[in-house]
């Protein structure tokens, strides 16, 4: 059997992340040269000239000689208001970028050594940095797309679709013409016209062809100049193995496998947005497991903070 290039690569190891990311100094170097290309600017008046000292916690803090501001290092970015340090920031994101299906907020804490609220806090923070990068990601040429769902049955409840336990997603996946995967797109969505629509203005780009399995609600997109072409599989294992959604069906696949082995359960309607960006966000660049931290951090490093209150929030608000 043929070894799978991309499921065997490398990747980043754990002792090469310590030579890179294991001390405060190291880390703090480099969120210097992601924030700060041509050196400290002031985050209230743009100036330049500083000065630095260290607090008594031993975190680094800048005074601008204009106005007088002091601000850390984490300020302006996701890690703002936060009491863990750089480099067990920068051991989440690792763990987080190199495993193979997901990793849960309950395994981050014993990793990582610190409470669970705050494992979940720093999970769902590094989960809003992917969702905000892959927001503008568009999907062009072949598409293949499907309707799907997360959570299962409730007892006494109604089964398939319609179940009330049940949140429906858009998978949207790039092709090329032979049908292997390029990138992916999901969107947490209810199946009407309207949002499907709205899902097509905001994450497709003509030209393309959009293969579907003629489920109505796709017709929208015919009204943005995308060519539909609808395919009627009906259900089962048969329409699962059609050649013709391949590509969606193998992510949608390894979605599922990688949520139902990880978590036991999480609130659908209310996270499901964020951890749909993390399986996007990693599928997009997993040719290149090397550079995710790398990439993430970097990412990370210019997202504007979200507290907690917005973490929580039901919608996104970031």
């Amino acid at each position: 059997m043929t070894m799978n290039r991309v499921q065997f690569q490398p990747g980043l190891s754990m002792p090469e992340f310590f030579d890179l990311y294991g001390d405060i100094d190291h880390c703090e170097q480099r969120v210097r040269e992601w924030r700060w290309p041509q050196g400290f600017v002031c985050p209230r008046c743009a100036g330049t000239e500083h000065s630095e000292f260290r607090r008594s916690s031993g975190r680094l803090y800048f005074q601008c000689c204009a106005c007088r501001y002091q601000c850390s290092l984490s300020v302006g970015t996701i890690f703002e208001s936060s009491k863990q340090p750089l480099p067990t920031w920068f051991l989440a994101m690792h763990l987080i970028t190199q495993a193979k299906n997901n990793v849960s907020a309950l395994e981050l804490c014993r990793h990582l050594g610190v409470s669970y609220p705050t494992a979940w806090l720093m999970k769902h923070k590094i989960m809003e940095v992917m969702r905000q990068r892959e927001a503008s990601r568009q999907l062009t040429g072949r598409i293949e797309i499907d309707d799907a769902y997360l959570g299962g049955e409730r007892p006494g409840g109604k089964p398939g679709r319609g179940s009330e336990n049940k949140i429906p997603f858009v998978a949207a996946v790039q092709t090329t013409e032979s049908g292997q995967p390029v990138v992916a797109c999901l969107s947490q969505r209810p199946f009407t016209k309207e949002s499907i629509l709205e899902f097509a203005h905001q994450s497709l780009a003509a030209p393309a062809t959009l293969v579907s399995d003629g489920l109505g609600c796709f017709k929208a997109v015919q009204h943005t100049g995308i060519l539909h072409r609808p395919y009627v599989t009906g259900g089962g294992a048969a329409s699962v193995r059609n050649t013709r959604f391949l590509a969606v069906n193998t992510v949608l696949g390894n979605l599922k496998t990688a949520l139902c082995g990880t978590y036991h359960a999480f609130d659908f309607a209310k996270y499901s947005h964020r951890y749909l960006a993390q399986v996007q966000y990693l599928f997009n660049r997993r040719y290149d497991l090397r550079s995710l931290l790398t990439r993430l951090a970097r990412v990370a490093c210019r997202t504007p903070p979200c507290p907690l209150i917005r973490i929580r929030a039901a919608e996104p608000s970031c």
